[in-house]
Formats: structure tokens, C-alpha cells, sequence
């Protein structure tokens, strides 16, 4: 009679590394908490601001500012509801390679770079407008402005397009980063002759030597290249789940008032975004209005923003002229505000935050003023450069990526000298 040897240390489980296979995480991700109860009057106040603004703005300056402002309502809604942002993304990935969020944002650039290819490569314009990609110039503005523009999203807590959700919901640490946002966009228009001459090259845009097809199809495979490696990093860190936000049972309460997959946020803002693009010409953008804004106000106080040379540039110094309600990106912003409040006050989740610790609002106000330099030193941010330019399949939004990416590592750097934390590999979520 024979016995079967020893049985040796069982084989770790094979980890599936699959394209559609779920990336593995050290834990499961915990099941979403309750949804509290609707904020009754919060939700009749954002309602009725929404609908009396779109009715003075549709009879004061016509369809198109009517239309492109329900666009914003919709992106404030669509953001709120999948908390799609790219601050936790970048921090989440950098800080322990968790890259579900930037796998999100490629399905969002993905999707996106497919409606632009369709709508700008046959000229399809509503209202009259004819769209046209999104081409930074590449530069050492560019460089510096993407990497200032993501330090400052780490210290103030979010992006540009999270700026303004996260305002709308009631976050009062981050209507200081706006407030800082405004500052720094307003005295990096103030002060363009320090940087109009920074070295530069002319814009590369893909669409311009190999078509739109082809354009589309690099953008696509260079995406997917991101994915690839975003998994297999995510497989070797192996690192702690996202947090859980709340959320309700059943499609059709959960699309109203519960959390979003954040696949669905991201083919959202994509056809919003899009849309955008049919109705105005111009791809979505979030910074330029907050440099109108802070102008605006100078001038109320008795400056001269139009003697600015930032403000005498070609399209800018209509920009300052016009009335506000009638700008396309004043239009957008203000409809994300108004849009994440209703979606806030439906899931229960507004509310006005109480005590800021004071490293806390240094933080926020010193985070918003950097995205604003950087925004405008690199002609854009996290939307208007980043999102619009790889979509537009030119260089300087991956360009743009790649040195926000640098920035981000330096921003958890400095993350804690303001009381503010880091995700870690053996927390329960990051």
C-alpha cells in the first residue's frame, strides 16, 4: 500500500487579470449606508433658483445660453450622483494603486474623444456654432500650470468640476477653495505679461495629420494602453477598496436619489459634455469663468480689468464685456452649483459643514489659488486641458496628465503639514 506524499503549501489563489475582470482590492468593498432623508427645503430652494434662472436666461439672451445652462444643471447632477472626481482618483492611485477612479476617467475620455470624432469631423453644430477641437500649445506653461494646478487640488480637496459640486452640496471647506480658485485665476489674468512669454510650441492635434479616424483610434488605443497598466499595478499593490458612499435599492430610486456607478457618471458626463460642444462649439470648460468673475469684481470695486492684457486678447475682451448670464462657461459652472444642490437635497446628503479646523481652510483657500495660476498658465484644467484636449486627441492634454500625475505626488507630500491625510495601504477603504 503506497500513501500520497505530503501535501506541499496550497498555490495562492490566480488573481483574474482580465480587461473586464473586477481589479483586485485587499478587501471587499463595504455595502453602502442608508440613504437619509430627503433636505426638504434645500431641494425647493435649489429647484426654484434652477427654474427661474433658466427662465431669465432663455428670455433675457436667448435658447442657446438657456440651453448650454441646463447642460450645467445636468453635469452638476450626473457629478453629485456618481461623486465622479479626479482628485481622489489620482490620489487614491497614487498613494496606494487603487486605479479604479482613472479607470473611470478613461471610459469618460474614451467616450468622449468618440462623440467629438463624430460631431467635429462632420462639422455638426447647433445654433449656428461650428466646433472645434481643443489644441494647448506645449510649453512651460503647460508643465508648470498642470503640476501648481494639481498641488493645489490635493490641499484644497478637489478639481475644478469637484469645486463646484461639492459647493453646491453644501461643503463649506470647499467654497473656500473656490473662493481661492477665483483669486488665483483673477491675478494670473492680472499679472499675464509675467508669463504670456513663457517658451512654447505650436498646439499638436493628431486630427490634423492623420484625420479624424485616425486621431480617434490613438486616443482609444492609448487609453486602453492606461488601462492595462492601471490594472496591473492595482494586481501588485493590491490595495483597499474605495469608500462606499449612499446609496438606495431599486433603479429607479437609486437614479434619483442614490449613488451612481461611476461608469454611469462617466458616459453621462460624456454626452453632456458633448453637448456642449453641439451647442456652443467649444469643448466644456470650468476656469475661464472664474477669471471673469474675480474681474467682474475688481471692476465693481473700482479697478480697470479692461486695461489688462489678458483681457485684450482676441475672444477675452468680449468675454469682459458681456453680461455674465450670457457667458458659456459662467453658464455651465453656475448650472453644476445648482444642479449638484437638487441632487444633494433629493439623496439627504446637503448640508452646511460647521467648525473647519483652521490648517483645514489654509489648506482650502492656499489649494484654490494654485489651481488658478495653473489653470491659466496652462490654458486649462482638469476639464478644459485635460478632458477637452485628449478628447480633441491633441498632445498637450496627455501632456497635461503625465505632469498633474507629478504634481499629485508632491501635493500627498504636503498633505499632512495641513492636518490632512493620505489613503494608506491597510486602511479598510481609501
Amino acid at each position: 500500500m503506497t500513501t500520497a506524499p505530503p501535501a506541499g503549501p496550497a498555490a495562492p489563489p490566480r488573481v483574474p487579470t482580465g480587461l473586464f475582470t473586477p481589479s483586485p482590492t485587499s478587501s471587499a468593498r463595504p455595502a453602502a449606508p442608508p440613504l437619509p432623508p430627503v433636505r426638504r427645503t434645500p431641494l425647493v430652494v435649489a429647484a426654484l433658483l434652477a427654474v427661474a434662472l433658466t427662465a431669465y436666461v432663455w428670455s433675457a439672451h436667448g435658447a442657446k445660453p438657456g440651453v448650454l445652462l441646463l447642460l450645467g444643471l445636468g453635469l452638476g447632477v450626473a457629478l453629485f450622483h456618481s461623486r465622479f472626481g479626479f482628485t481622489s482618483a489620482w490620489r487614491q492611485l497614487v498613494a496606494v494603486g487603487n486605479g479604479t477612479g482613472l479607470r473611470a476617467h478613461t471610459l469618460l475620455l474614451g467616450t468622449t474623444a468618440t462623440l467629438f470624432a463624430v460631431i467635429i469631423g462632420t462639422g455638426t453644430g447647433l445654433f449656428g456654432s461650428q466646433p472645434a477641437p481643443s489644441g494647448g500649445s506645449l510649453g512651460v506653461g503647460l508643465v508648470a500650470g498642470s503640476a501648481l494646478f494639481a498641488i493645489g487640488m490635493q490641499l484644497g480637496g478637489a478639481c475644478a468640476s469637484g469645486t463646484l459640486f461639492a459647493v453646491g452640496s453644501g461643503q463649506t471647506s470647499v467654497v473656500l477653495t473656490l473662493a481661492g480658485f477665483i483669486t488665483g485665476a483673477t491675478l494670473a489674468a492680472w499679472q499675464y505679461d509675467l508669463w504670456q512669454d513663457l517658451p512654447a510650441w505650436d498646439p499638436v492635434v493628431l486630427s490634423d495629420h492623420i484625420g479624424w479616424f485616425g486621431s480617434w483610434a490613438v486616443t482609444i488605443a492609448a487609453l486602453l494602453l492606461v488601462v492595462f497598466v492601471s490594472r496591473r499595478v492595482q494586481a501588485r499593490r493590491n490595495p483597499p477598496p474605495l469608500g462606499p458612499v449612499p446609496s438606495a435599492r431599486g433603479a429607479a430610486v437609486r437614479a434619483l436619489r442614490g449613488s451612481w456607478p461611476l461608469a454611469a457618471g462617466a458616459l453621462a458626463l460624456a454626452v453632456l459634455g458633448a453637448g456642449v460642444l453641439l451647442v456652443s462649439g467649444g469643448a466644456w470648460g470650468v476656469t475661464s469663468a472664474f477669471s471673469l468673475w474675480g474681474s467682474e469684481l475688481v471692476g465693481t470695486l473700482g479697478g480697470h480689468p479692461e486695461n489688462w492684457t489678458w483681457w485684450r486678447q482676441p475672444g477675452n475682451a468680449d468675454m469682459l464685456a458681456g453680461p455674465v448670464l450670457a457667458d458659456k462657461t459662467s453658464l455651465t459652472d453656475i448650472g453644476i452649483m445648482i444642479g449638484a444642490a437638487v441632487a444633494a437635497a433629493l439623496g439627504g446628503s446637503w448640508a452646511l459643514h460647521r467648525g473647519i479646523p483652521w490648517r483645514t481652510a489654509v489648506a482650502s483657500v492656499l489649494g484654490g489659488v494654485l489651481m488658478g495660476i495653473g489653470a491659466r498658465l496652462a490654458g486649462g484644467c482638469n476639464i478644459g486641458a485635460y478632458l477637452a484636449g485628449i478628447a480633441s486627441g491633441s498632445l498637450s492634454g496627455w501632456v497635461w496628465g503625465a505632469f498633474a500625475l507629478a504634481g499629485t505626488w508632491v501635493g500627498l507630500k504636503l498633505r499632512p503639514l495641513f492636518g490632512l491625510g493620505n489613503p494608506k495601504p491597510g486602511d479598510g477603504v481609501c
